[in-house]
């Protein structure tokens, strides 16, 4: 492997912690600390 293919791999392994990261925070604030969707009354 050479230094491209492993930069590429460390930046698509970043990318897809980051999306889960964003995809997570942006699911855990449409709840409560009950666990009741704030969206919805």
């Amino acid at each position: 492997m050479s230094i491209g293919d492993i930069i590429y791999i460390i930046v698509a392994i970043l990318f897809s912690i980051m999306t889960f990261a964003i995809v997570r925070g942006n699911f855990q604030r449409k709840f409560d600390e009950d666990g009741n969707r704030i969206d919805k009354n």
